[in-house]
């Protein structure tokens, strides 16, 4: 029995490392291969400004905070975080897994069940919304220029994305600062769907370029070298 139980040990052990390089090869992989490589330019005079927002794991899609298409003080509103600053002119959002977003303010108080939770898809998720007056450019931190339609589908992109598209519903006494906030959200974080897949998404939705799939944030921005 001793010997049958470390045998099945060692080929569950070769099973789950034959798994993960395999994952890794096609997350790198597949990461590297453009959708919407042909999208014609915008006018800028015409066009709006939107940002790919990373803070070098996790990205975010930055967005004016109003406008003629949308007014997301209407839904994302200041009062709902602890400045209450309603200055800003950009609004960012980031979808992710709710119980690392909530109980994960820094990699140090990553708990194994709730990085599990995560990994098997099994736990809710949320969006975070941070407020900007304004981004500046560099590696983690790409501007982009979308037409009208094309920024109108990005909104209904986003705005599906919470549990209640029409009245997000805000998660009250958590934040990461003074100018964010937290708010339900559709859908379960997976290793095969993460923050970066979601932001990704987003780009696609938008007819922006993007990566076929990918897990992680440069699978995103290696497209806007």
């Amino acid at each position: 029995m001793l010997k049958k139980s470390f045998k099945f040990l060692g080929w569950t052990i070769l099973g789950i490392i034959t798994f993960l390089v395999l994952y890794l090869i096609s997350m790198y992989l597949i990461s590297k291969i453009t959708v919407n490589a042909d999208i014609a330019k915008v006018d800028e005079k015409e066009a709006i400004p939107i940002y790919i927002l990373s803070n070098g794991v996790h990205t975010d899609i930055v967005v004016p905070v109003a406008n003629e298409i949308k007014d997301w003080r209407k839904e994302i509103q200041f009062s709902q975080t602890q400045s209450k600053d309603s200055l800003a002119t950009l609004v960012a959002f980031g979808w992710g897994d709710k119980g690392f977003y909530l109980h994960t303010p820094e990699w140090s108080d990553l708990k194994a069940s709730t990085a599990l939770k995560a990994i098997f898809g099994v736990s809710s998720s949320a969006m975070h919304t941070s407020f900007y007056k304004g981004l500046a450019e560099n590696e983690n931190c790409k501007r982009i220029f979308i037409s009208k339609e094309n920024y109108q589908k990005l909104v209904e992109y986003i705005s599906d994305s919470f549990s209640n598209p029409t009245n997000p519903e805000w998660i009250k006494g958590y934040s990461y600062g003074k100018k964010d906030a937290f708010y339900e959200a559709k859908g379960s974080y997976t290793l095969f769907y993460t923050c970066n897949t979601w932001a990704n998404s987003a780009l696609k939705a938008a007819n922006q370029k993007a990566s076929l799939w990918t897990v992680y944030d440069k699978g995103i921005f290696c497209h806007y070298q």
